[in-house]
C-alpha cells in the first residue's frame, strides 16, 4: 500500500494562512493523491486555537468535500495535534471513566463519531463524495512495520526552546512533579499536554484569540529576537528590514541582552532545561533532539518515525543525516506544512525549507520519501489574501 502523508493543514486559521481553502492549492495535493492507495492527515488539521470550532468547521468544509472527491475508494486516516487536540479529547475523557482502562499504546484505530461529534461531522462531509473508508488514530498509525507516524506534539515536553508550548507543559510538568526525564507511556505525555490544550481549547470556544493561544505568539518573540534572520542550513536568508524595523533596532536589542537572564531563571524555577539560543539552526536541532528522545522513550527501536508539528521538513539535500537520528535508532522524516509563515520563508520559490506544501510518501518498502509539492510555487501567488 503506498500511503500519502501531509500534516499540519490548520484548516480555518483566521489569518487565512492555511493553504487548502483555496482549491487551486488543493489541486496539487489532489495531483499526489492519484498515484496513492491511503492518504493520512497527521495533526493540526484543523486550528481551533483562534475561534469557535463551528468558525474553523465551516472553513474546512468545502476542503473536505472536494477532498472526498478526490479519494474515490482510498482510505483515509486523521490524527489530531496539539492545536486540534479537541478532535479526540471526548474519546480520551470516555476512556478514563473506565474502571481500569487499557493502557494508551502509540496506535489507537478509532470510530469517526466516536472520536468526537466533530470529527464525525467531517467524516460525513467526506463520505458524502467517496466511498472509501475514514479512521482516526491517535496518537499516531503504524503505516508499515517499521513506520511509525505522528503528528509530533509530544516533543514539547523535551525541547530546549522557550517557546510558548514548552513553557506551558513545563510549569504543567513542575506543577505535578512529572519531569519529562522519566516519561516512557504515552499517558505521560498525554497527562502534561491534554491539561493545556483544554484550557486553550476552551478559551477560544467563545472568543477569537488571535496570536495570544498558539504558535504566532512564540513567531514574534522570536522574530524580535532576531531568529528570523539566522540561516538553517538549508536556504534560509535574511529578511530586508524597512526603516521603521531598523528604528526598533534598539529596543530589540535589550529584549535580545535580556533574554538569557530570564532563560536562566526559568531554568532555576525547575521549568527547564532550555537554552537561549534561539538561532534557526538551533531551532532545527533542538527540535529533531526532542522527537528523537519521544521516538526512544516510546520504544519505537529504529523504526522511520514521520511527524510534523515543527513545519520544517526533511531531511533535505544539505542537511546533516546525523540530526535526523534519534538516541534510540529512529529515523526521523518530517512533512512540513500547507500553512504560508512569512517570517521563515526566503524571497525565491523553494529556497526555505518552511516552504508550505511538504508531504511524505511511503511506498511499500524503502524509506520515506520528501516531496515539497509546491516548490515552485513564487511566494506572492502563496501569499493569503487580507481580509
Amino acid at each position: 500500500m503506498k500511503t500519502l502523508i501531509v500534516s499540519d493543514l490548520h484548516l480555518g486559521s483566521i489569518s487565512r494562512a492555511d493553504l487548502l481553502r483555496r482549491a487551486e492549492m488543493r489541486e496539487a495535493l489532489f495531483a499526489e493523491l492519484r498515484s496513492a492507495d491511503r492518504l493520512v492527515l497527521l495533526g493540526d488539521v484543523l486550528e481551533l486555537r483562534h475561534g469557535p470550532i463551528g468558525e474553523a468547521m465551516a472553513a474546512a468544509r468545502e476542503f473536505f468535500e472536494d477532498l472526498g472527491g478526490a479519494l474515490g475508494e482510498r482510505e483515509l486516516v486523521i490524527t489530531a495535534g496539539n492545536h486540534d487536540h479537541a478532535l479526540v479529547e471526548p474519546w480520551l475523557e470516555g476512556r478514563s471513566t473506565l474502571p481500569e482502562p487499557p493502557p494508551l499504546a502509540p496506535e489507537q484505530l478509532i470510530d469517526p463519531a466516536g472520536a468526537s461529534p466533530a470529527m464525525g461531522t467531517i467524516a460525513e462531509w467526506v463520505r458524502s463524495r467517496s466511498r472509501g473508508a475514514v479512521r482516526v488514530a491517535y496518537p499516531g498509525l503504524w503505516v508499515r512495520p517499521d513506520v511509525y507516524a505522528t503528528h509530533g506534539h509530544y516533543l514539547d515536553c523535551h525541547l530546549t526552546i522557550p517557546t510558548l508550548e514548552r513553557l506551558s507543559v513545563g510549569v504543567m510538568s513542575r506543577l505535578l512533579r512529572r519531569p519529562a526525564s522519566e516519561f516512557d507511556r504515552v499517558e505521560d505525555y498525554e497527562a502534561m499536554g491534554s491539561p493545556v490544550f483544554a484550557w486553550r481549547d476552551a478559551v477560544a470556544r467563545y472568543t477569537h484569540t488571535g496570536a495570544a493561544l498558539n504558535g504566532m505568539a512564540t513567531v514574534s518573540a522570536w522574530e524580535a529576537l532576531g531568529g528570523a534572520s539566522d540561516s538553517d542550513g538549508a536556504g534560509g536568508r535574511r529578511r530586508e528590514r524597512s526603516r521603521e524595523q531598523l528604528g526598533a533596532r534598539a529596543p530589540r536589542t535589550a529584549l535580545a541582552a535580556g533574554f538569557p537572564l530570564a532563560v536562566a531563571a526559568l531554568n532555576r524555577a525547575g521549568i527547564g532545561p532550555l537554552r537561549s539560543e534561539i538561532s534557526a539552526a538551533e531551532l532545527r536541532r533542538a527540535g529533531l533532539a526532542a522527537m528523537g528522545e519521544v521516538a526512544a522513550r516510546l520504544g519505537l527501536g529504529e523504526a522511520y518515525v514521520v511527524f510534523g508539528h515543527t513545519h520544517r521538513a526533511g531531511p533535505l539535500e544539505g542537511d546533516a543525516p546525523g540530526e535526523w537520528l534519534g538516541r534510540g535508532g529512529a529515523r526521523l522524516v518530517n512533512c512540513g506544512s500547507w500553512t504560508y509563515a512569512g517570517i521563515f520563508l526566503g524571497a525565491r520559490a523553494g529556497e526555505s525549507p518552511y516552504w508550505p506544501g511538504g508531504c511524505v510518501v511511503v511506498g511499500e518498502d524503502g524509506p520515506p520519501e520528501v516531496r515539497r509539492l509546491l516548490q515552485d510555487r513564487p511566494r506572492e501567488e502563496l501569499r493569503p489574501a487580507r481580509r
